[in-house]
């Protein structure tokens, strides 16, 4: 074979390993989102209040100023 031709071979041998590549890369992977635990399914987090005491941080002052309007006051 001359140069030319093995030239030829590597290119195309080269461009079918960069199709795979690319073909693997791009390959969707689907996956159960049940098999993994969101943030939300664990307890980090709450009842993290600073100075939180027995009542978990909010006296009455807190329920006074969460209170709605239409409760009147």
């Amino acid at each position: 074979m001359n140069d030319q031709g093995q030239e030829k071979d590597r290119e195309q041998d080269q461009g079918q390993e960069s199709r795979k590549a690319a073909a693997a890369k791009a390959r969707l992977v689907f996956r159960d989102p049940m098999d993994q635990q969101s943030r939300d399914d664990t307890d980090a987090g709450w009842g993290d209040r600073p100075g939180a005491g027995g009542s978990g941080g909010r006296g009455l002052d807190w329920y006074l100023s969460q209170r709605p309007p239409h409760h009147g006051g």
